[in-house]
């Protein structure tokens, strides 16, 4: 199978920030929260909180959005054009997509292009809070190997080397910029 990072990677940019942006264009209120958010990623960034709980303040205004879900259907409707176009040379039927962005943001994504194997961040979207582990860097390959203990991957694609662990386990790997495609650095097999 081919395993690939869904964010820098597949759709090109941060659909999570893209959403939220989105989310504000639609729901200018969300923007009195553009500098809570601003603060807590500098004690995010201080080592006042970790990543998680910085996510999840952030995640917070999706409480105030009546319908996070029909939103994020609405968003893909206008943004599904943002998928890289390399995607339809490389894909195979049993492509695996894992980010670290909310499964209810990514799920839909790929089930519009054809990939129904997808593993995400679980993020409740009616509270913004965890109810699983961000899936991140070795969380990755954790969550793969327990739903696909036999799986081999044979190509790996990410745009970041906190994706290391997976590109270390693939049969080659390859780092994504900008729809350009380039063998991993300091890949070894």
């Amino acid at each position: 199978m081919n395993v690939y990072d869904f964010d820098g990677t597949l759709y090109d940019g941060d659909s999570t920030f893209d959403f939220i942006r989105y989310l504000m264009g639609k729901y200018p209120r969300l923007i009195a929260r553009v500098f809570p958010i601003g603060l807590d990623f500098l004690c995010y960034k201080c080592g006042r909180f970790d990543k998680t709980t910085f996510k999840e303040r952030m995640y917070a205004m999706f409480t105030l959005v009546p319908d996070v879900e029909g939103e994020v259907a609405l968003f893909w409707e206008k943004n599904l054009t943002k998928i890289m176009p390399y995607y339809s040379e490389t894909r195979k039927p049993d492509d695996l997509v894992i980010s670290a962005s909310p499964e209810f943001i990514v799920i839909p994504a790929c089930r519009a292009i054809g990939i129904e194997k997808v593993m995400a961040s679980q993020v409740d979207p009616k509270t913004g809070k965890y109810t699983g582990i961000n899936c991140h860097g070795a969380e990755k390959i954790r969550r793969m190997q327990e739903r696909y203990p036999d799986a081999v991957v044979e190509d790996f694609y990410s745009d970041s080397h906190a994706d290391d662990p997976l590109a270390k386990i693939a049969k080659r790997a390859f780092m994504v910029r900008k729809n350009r495609v380039f063998p991993w650095p300091g890949f070894k097999k």
